[in-house]
């Protein structure tokens, strides 16, 4: 899929369930930090999205912006024995997008498993690169959490330092 199509599937599926969102265009973000800037909302509100690959498969791990993963906590949970991130390459190869771009969503719009930290599900929205670096969206994180569908929520993040 590319950019385009993966923005234009997201805008079609929080269409078709109706769901109000916001959309921004902005300037290209990298960091955590720019995307919380361009949208004017706390760094927390945006969910991070990870591709990560456990054992011999990909999924998808979406945690607050400002918190950092514990790959302890999810081979615990999902009895991975081995655990890393995605390379860049392979994030390209199986999705089409470039690190900071990834939505946080798996199927239809990802083709991966979608597990999401507890911690997110306490805000009351969320904002994320919808499939590019210059387009973010903002949902409340009640439609969220009924179109996305994870396929389980668990703890796997503590704050981060930096």
């Amino acid at each position: 899929m590319t950019e385009s199509n993966i923005l234009m599937a997201i805008r079609q599926l929080l269409g078709d369930a109706d769901f109000a969102f916001r959309e921004l265009h902005h300037e290209p973000t990298r960091t955590s930090e720019d995307s919380a800037r361009v949208r004017g909302e706390p760094l927390h509100i945006g969910g991070k999205a990870l591709v990560m690959k456990g054992d011999d498969r990909y999924a998808l791990f979406v945690l607050p912006a400002d918190h950092k993963s514990n790959s302890s906590a999810i081979r615990r949970e999902l009895g991975f024995r081995k655990m890393r991130f995605a390379t860049p390459d392979e994030l390209k190869e199986l999705t089409g997008l470039v690190p900071g771009s990834v939505p946080p969503f798996g199927r239809p719009i990802l083709p991966f498993d979608l597990y999401l930290d507890e911690a997110l599900t306490q805000n009351d929205r969320i904002a994320f690169n919808a499939g590019s670096l210059t387009d973010s969206i903002i949902l409340a994180m009640s439609d969220y959490l009924q179109i996305a569908r994870p396929a389980k929520i668990f703890s796997f993040s503590e704050l981060s330092n930096d």
